[in-house]
């Protein structure tokens, strides 16, 4: 049976050079505000409003979201107040959207 490797300095060190995922369509940057419970929360939006999230029920094992994280939302079609959370951003990804500039004033909130 092959023993399955765990992740040692080589991952860290190559997760540098993966590209960060940038929006799409209706899809935007925001910040996580406040975790409410229940897989929902409340995330602040690059134009300064306060959405309503949630983690769709495929994701729930493998997105792990703290208060402060940068996440990519999907909104709602029926109602634009609520989003889906599809990608939480992994700090290298994050210094890659601040030089693109894509940040906005989201960056100056933070509390590290």
């Amino acid at each position: 049976m092959v023993k399955k490797l765990k992740k040692g300095v080589a991952d860290l060190q190559n997760q540098e050079n993966v590209r960060a995922r940038i929006p799409r369509g209706d899809q935007f940057i925001g910040l996580v505000e406040k975790r409410l419970g229940g897989s929902r929360m409340h995330i602040r939006s690059m134009a300064g409003e306060t959405i309503m999230a949630r983690v769709p029920g495929r994701s729930k094992k493998y997105l792990w979201i703290r208060e402060g994280d940068i996440v990519l939302l999907e909104p709602w079609e029926f109602d634009k107040k609520k989003a889906d959370l599809t990608y939480k951003y992994k700090p290298n990804e994050i210094k890659q959207l601040e030089k693109k500039g894509l940040l906005g004033d989201l960056n100056q909130v933070e509390e590290f």
